[in-house]
């Protein structure tokens, strides 16, 4: 008789326990979490006045004396229920400074907003996809005798695609410095943008926080060609932020004619190398800044959040632009399952790395996203929401929220992660029917008129 695989075998042990309904009912609650953190304690919840007990809990009773929590991690890859759930998240948090809502006025959609996209600059020629793929300049051969055209059409998903036309012409250097510095670079067009709005209706640059504020939210997405490119929604408002109504000057045309003209202009500096020397970084030559507007003449706003939700789950591995974990040796990167110009980014990065006069940008620990070490989502302190303020109103929610004149008293501990074989199983089950359950409900609350937007 042939055995049961090993998953199969666990999970049978799983539901013959007695605890098994209190052990699924955890798993359902943490969303059929891929990687839950397990942990053992107490906590017990006091009246502020009386010191009355008004709840305690403790593990001692759980299946395993402990309680499973989110790992909450983003990527799809490493946890598909979690990065479901930031993903949720980012849309809403996106969609209230566009919107309004949680606790962000509405009137913040009547503004002057803008869907923009920045670019790396070239590199070096790479296969393209949707048109026959050649340089800027046709016909010829670069210095290593390789043609600079291909004249083919690829479809998108072609491996081709992104690849150089010359591996050895390709500049994998600025490339990964590029990407080591786009943090900054971000910051600076920021800040020449503020600037640009205060010289263009003559105020002193140094005043404009007395006049406006620029509001944004901005995700990293890897393109086929393994560069970082941004995109962000940028607002511009009173100088109390979202609360605020913008000056009488500030117009979606003025705005966008800043943005534009920063995206042009900024630019920073590697520190000098002898193996390197020093570049000159600056943003790709193609720039995107769509007015969004209320009239629907414009990208929707809610398409808007939900493209940048798509993205900000997606890590460097689920893009084939790295890996989702850190690499520790020159081995790590030989077995990485990446492409050849990956790999070559990524042996480039921990070259880089090795070098005394880049120690400060730890290219060495970001060799795995390719030098890039920025978050995947930032957003300005006054653009919209807090992914901790959106956690506290979920666990309101579920009745998980404690009185402001209660005093909590909290012992907890780290005892582990994960599932065993058969638990991974049923957690993925789980996961799998709470994704179906929703997409019922948002096909019947579309029949019905609803809005179902994530």
């Amino acid at each position: 008789m042939r055995q049961l695989p090993e998953p199969d075998r666990d999970a049978i042990r799983l539901a013959q326990d007695p605890q098994f309904p209190r052990w699924l009912q955890q798993i359902t609650a943490t969303g059929g979490c891929a990687h839950p953190v397990h942990l053992s304690g107490s906590t017990t919840t006091l009246d502020g006045t009386t010191g009355e007990i008004l709840h305690h809990y403790d593990t001692r009773h759980e299946p395993g004396e402990r309680l499973l929590v989110r790992c909450r991690n983003r990527r799809a890859t490493v946890c598909p229920a979690c990065s479901r759930l930031h993903a949720g998240d980012t849309f809403h948090l996106v969609r209230a400074g566009l919107l309004g809502g949680k606790n962000v006025p509405s009137t913040v959609r009547h503004r002057p907003r803008l869907f923009v996209t920045l670019t790396a600059p070239s590199f070096g020629p790479v296969h393209r996809s949707g048109e026959p793929c050649r340089p800027r300049r046709d016909g010829g051969t670069c210095e290593h005798g390789r043609p600079l055209a291909c004249g083919a059409v690829h479809p998108p998903n072609a491996p081709a695609v992104g690849q150089p036309m010359c591996p050895d012409c390709y500049d994998y250097t600025a490339h990964v410095l590029w990407h080591a510095h786009a943090s900054k670079l971000w910051d600076r067009f920021v800040i020449d943008a503020r600037r640009r709005l205060a010289t263009s209706v003559g105020l002193i640059q140094s005043r404009f926080a007395d006049h406006a504020r620029l509001s944004f939210a901005r995700v990293a997405e890897y393109q086929k060609r393994a560069a970082v490119h941004v995109h962000a929604v940028v607002r511009l408002d009173g100088p109390g932020g979202a609360d605020d109504e913008p000056p009488v000057w500030g117009t979606t045309e003025l705005l966008v004619d800043a943005v534009r003209a920063s995206a042009r202009r900024v630019r920073t500096h590697t520190p000098y190398s002898r193996a390197v020397g020093e570049l000159v970084l600056l943003w790709g030559a193609q720039v995107d800044a769509r007015p969004l507007r209320t009239n629907g003449d414009g990208p929707d706003d809610d398409a808007v959040a939900a493209y940048v939700a798509k993205y900000v789950t997606k890590g460097a591995g689920e893009t084939g632009a790295g890996t989702d974990h850190p690499v520790t040796d020159r081995a790590d990167i030989d077995s990485a399952p990446v492409s050849g110009h990956v790999r070559t980014l990524m042996r480039t990065c921990w070259r880089l790395g090795g070098l005394p006069e880049y120690a400060p940008l730890r290219l060495r620990d970001w060799t795995h996203t390719l030098g890039y070490r920025g978050h995947v989502l930032t957003k300005s302190r006054a653009y919209s929401t807090t992914y901790a303020a959106l956690r506290a109103e979920r666990a309101h929610h579920m009745g998980h929220d404690e009185s402001l004149d209660a005093i909590v008293d909290r012992h907890w501990r780290y005892v582990g992660s994960g599932h065993t074989p058969g638990a991974a199983l049923i957690a993925a089950g789980v996961a799998s029917d709470l994704v179906l359950n929703r997409e019922i409900a948002r096909t019947e609350a579309r029949s019905a008129g609803g809005s179902a937007a994530w």
